[in-house]
């Protein structure tokens, strides 16, 4: 198998130097997916802007919550739920909510629900969704402006997502209490 290094800011190619040094001070340790992201800049770069312009959509923190997690759980993430579900957490989203989306239970809020759904379909369906599907969506009180959100975190989700599965990214001590295995393989 294949190895992929681990890079600190010492040892990573110059164009990610900065972004390491700025991620360590800013999580008081440096993530183990942009230790590895950090072989190749441009995708370390890519990843962090596109996370960034995903937190300042029209979603709420909870929203933003349910976006990553139905993405990180449906492409079954072992470094993303735990990672996510600190960061949850940290934006005080409520308990229930993250736990019902590490165990693929319906939300409560039927506002947020049809958020999972509709996020869950559009992966699904590799962006193929159903009038039926977008229809429930709309009628939740979303809009095409959402849609469009949704996108823009799955194309995150997707860029660390595949990166902690061919890389096998080890969860960081800080997210280890959210060890995570989805319900289906556990039993």
């Amino acid at each position: 198998m294949t190895h992929f290094p681990r890079h600190t800011a010492e040892t990573a190619p110059d164009a990610a130097k900065d972004r390491l040094v700025a991620s360590e001070k800013a999580f008081g340790f440096l993530p183990g997916l942009y230790q590895v992201m950090a072989d190749v800049p441009q995708l370390l770069e890519i990843y962090q802007r596109t996370h960034e312009a995903f937190m300042n959509t029209s979603f709420n923190t909870a929203e933003l919550t349910v976006v990553w997690q139905t993405i990180n759980v449906e492409h079954e993430c072992h470094y993303c739920v735990p990672a996510h579900t600190g960061i949850a957490h940290s934006m005080n989203v409520d308990a229930d909510v993250i736990e019902a989306l590490r165990n693929e239970t319906p939300l409560a809020d039927p506002k947020l629900e049809a958020l999972r759904s509709f996020t869950l379909a559009l992966v699904r369906g590799r962006g193929n969704v159903t009038p039926a599907e977008s229809e429930a969506f709309y009628a939740a009180g979303y809009g095409s402006r959402q849609v469009l959100e949704i996108i823009l975190g799955l194309s995150q989700k997707v860029l660390s997502n595949y990166t902690n599965h061919v890389a096998q990214t080890a969860v960081d001590p800080a997210f280890q209490a959210f060890a995570w295995e989805k319900a289906d393989k556990a039993a």
